[in-house]
């Protein structure tokens, strides 16, 4: 390769980096615009070392994604990320749903599907804490 197409490779190469660092960002940006209210919940698994009511639990979180008011839904688990005091990893599961206004998330919380997740899910968890937030 010339040294000027090797430049030029290089360039666009950084460039392109570049623009996907910053095209990466924007969907962020543009969920906090569209879709501002947070509900974000925590579960502790009764029994933390099973493998069966973990993935029931998950798979039971996942259905709450065909509630129509529902914009966007994330499920984890702990990370293995570096053990810091004010670092909470006791939990099991998360669940981040995304909702356009506080209407949504009224109806989601009466929803069928959110009630039936409760009912056949209940059961697994010790424990959970609920954090709603709307953008500033």
């Amino acid at each position: 390769m010339s040294t000027s197409n090797r430049r030029t490779f290089l360039g666009t190469a950084a460039a392109l980096a570049v623009g996907t660092t910053a095209a990466a960002a924007i969907p962020a940006a543009n969920m906090e615009k569209k879709y501002p209210i947070v509900h974000h919940v925590f579960f502790w698994l009764k029994n933390p070392d099973s493998k069966e009511d973990l993935e029931q639990l998950i798979a039971g979180v996942k259905t709450l994604s065909k509630i129509e008011t529902v914009r966007d839904l994330r499920v984890g688990v702990v990370a293995s990320t570096e053990k810091r005091e004010v670092v909470d990893n006791s939990w099991s599961v998360s669940e981040l749903i995304f909702f356009s206004d506080l209407a949504g998330q009224a109806t989601y919380q009466d929803h069928p599907i959110h009630q039936e997740f409760i009912k056949k899910c209940s059961h697994l968890w010790e424990k959970v804490i609920v954090y709603d937030a709307v953008a500033v």
